[in-house]
């Protein structure tokens, strides 16, 4: 059930920033497949909810829990256990293989 905090959300979007920080590739174009329901969807049409101490991303289709981002001081803790599988999209050009 929601309340009053986490009814205000964002889109998947939110995710950006923080998981700039871990992947070296532009992530919320990523696909990724619930859990629970096998909805496969852009990490950007996440609903997202800022919930202390992170950022929770829920299923358009369901709205199960699929991506948990927390940080602390020293460490950014992920938790993507409500996908079966992220797909990430590696671009032809990228800068390991053109030598940059």
């Amino acid at each position: 059930m929601m309340n009053a905090q986490t009814e205000a959300g964002y889109d998947g979007n939110a995710l950006a920033g923080p998981l700039s920080e871990v992947f070296a590739v532009e992530v919320t174009t990523a696909v990724g497949r619930c859990r629970g329901c096998g909805t496969s969807s852009q990490l950007a049409t996440l609903r997202v909810y800022s919930l202390e101490p992170g950022l929770v991303g829920r299923c358009p289709g369901c709205e199960e829990v699929l991506v948990r981002i927390a940080r602390t001081p020293h460490d950014l803790w992920l938790d993507l256990s409500g996908m079966s599988a992220l797909q990430i999209q590696m671009s032809n050009g990228s800068a390991t293989e053109t030598g940059q």
